[in-house]
């Protein structure tokens, strides 16, 4: 059976504007299990923000209920409040590292406002720096560190209270994408090495894709599609997923790109969504069984939760009769898009994979 870590029951925050009230978070309703890595993501003003921060207490819902690790936040006290944030660490996307103090300082500061002797904290600090790789660091300042290893240090003191979940808000959005990949690793570890559930809060799909087990879309304060990452990323119900992904992947060519396939590539272009789907036979046995020849004109693939996703386009060639059929068969147990004489879609049946509309059961 599994525990919830997180879970909000229809709530609602409301903060004053210009043009009247905004509905931050509107009417979310959302589980998060133990010892999961859980993905929130959406675009500038979805909600992610307000999100976390009533999950962390720092904001209280106007209406519903916030409950983390058993024990509802929206009827606590402030001191109850108080002792529910020291199980929860917070990762900054800009560090926000005294820079005064040196990198053990940093780190040992939560331990220090906790009344913990000195002889343990160090002890602890030595143990942290150490898990995050930063030895070597402890009596430099944050001045004299790269991005990279400032968010370690942010990690670092993000776990010295040994909290059960951490909140990850953009916390790579700062960093390149090689620094990004190693942060990710390092929250990975902390998740199977020390059993802790992370959230976290992004708007790069690339990051959730990485990272997450699950996911939750934000549209104007609501999860609008919920789910398995890979199940969420290769078959998306909304716009807004749609959007993300097509960013990220780049697999996808535009009109533009179309028209000059077109002009270099006489015979039949077609886009298909490549996905993992167990038993299915891959492309390049379809075509040679409907004896069709089939050249790799464009596309990308990429990896969610360790498994291939994205799309190909191919110039078809052979016998017209021949192509339809592949194109029928592909049609079935994929997403296909065909492309007229001038580079403009065609209108084909779009697939629609079983289970997918299982997924929104349950999305508020």
């Amino acid at each position: 059976m599994t525990t919830t870590m997180v879970s909000l029951r229809d709530v609602t925050k409301v903060f004053p504007g210009k043009q009247g009230p905004v509905r931050a978070v509107d009417g979310l309703s959302l589980d998060i299990a133990k010892g999961e890595v859980f993905g929130v993501i959406g675009y500038s003003g979805a909600g992610k923000s307000t999100l976390v921060r009533l999950i962390n207490a720092l904001e209280l819902p106007d209406s519903g209920d916030v409950v983390v690790d058993g024990r509802s936040l929206t009827r606590a006290s402030e001191r109850e409040l108080r002792q529910a944030r020291t199980g929860i660490g917070f990762i900054f996307q800009q560090f926000n590292l005294w820079r005064s103090r040196t990198v053990a300082g940093n780190v040992g500061y939560p331990l220090r406002v906790a009344g913990w002797p000195r002889r343990r904290r160090e002890e602890r600090v030595a143990e942290l720096l150490d898990f995050v790789g930063l030895a070597d660091k402890a009596r430099q300042y944050p001045d004299q560190l790269s991005g990279g290893q400032k968010q370690r240090v942010g990690i670092a003191r993000a776990l010295a209270t040994s909290p059960a979940l951490l909140l990850a808000d953009e916390a790579t959005s700062a960093l390149d994408p090689e620094t990004t990949r190693d942060v990710l690793d390092l929250l990975r570890r902390i998740n199977t090495e020390l059993g802790v559930t992370i959230v976290v809060i992004t708007h790069e799909m690339s990051v959730v894709s990485y990272l997450c087990d699950r996911v939750a879309v934000l549209e104007g304060g609501k999860v609008v599609e919920l789910g398995d990452v890979y199940d969420v990323f290769s078959t998306p119900q909304r716009d807004v997923t749609r959007r993300f992904i097509g960013t990220a992947l780049h697999d996808r060519p535009s009109p533009d790109v179309v028209a000059r396939l077109r002009r270099r590539h006489p015979g039949r272009i077609v886009t298909v969504t490549v996905r993992d789907v167990e038993g299915q036979a891959p492309l390049t046995e379809t075509f040679r069984t409907h004896g069709v020849d089939a050249s790799v004109v464009y596309g990308g693939i990429t990896e969610v939760n360790s498994r291939p996703l994205g799309s190909l386009t191919f110039e078809l060639a052979g016998d017209a009769d021949r192509i339809d059929a592949v194109l029928d068969d592909l049609s079935a147990r994929s997403d296909i898009q065909e492309y007229d004489g001038d580079g403009r879609p065609l209108r084909r049946p779009v697939a629609s994979p079983a289970g997918v509309g299982a997924r929104q059961e349950g999305v508020r």
